[in-house]
């Protein structure tokens, strides 16, 4: 069975293979895109589409997912993901 997680930006279900995983790390405090999941520490999800990334930006979603007061790191991480795609 797959794990199934919640995308901060639509709030849909999703594998957790199928999105992209920030994780803020327990010593440092910093943000990280975290594919191979291989950094411990407090993460959230946001699934692929382009407007889910925008959504996440406008609303700051990942402030409160990831307990972040400033969310600069975070807005371009997901700014160059939409460059990306």
């Amino acid at each position: 069975m797959k794990k199934q997680r919640k995308c901060q930006g639509c709030k849909g279900l999703f594998d957790a293979q199928e999105m992209h995983k920030f994780t803020r790390e327990h010593k440092s405090g910093k943000v990280y895109l975290n594919p191979a999941s291989n950094i411990l520490g407090r993460s959230a999800y946001v699934c692929k589409n382009p407007q889910c990334i925008k959504t996440v930006i406008k609303k700051k979603s990942l402030k409160s997912a990831l307990k972040i007061n400033d969310t600069a790191q975070t807005e371009s991480l997901l700014l160059s993901l939409i460059v990306e795609s």
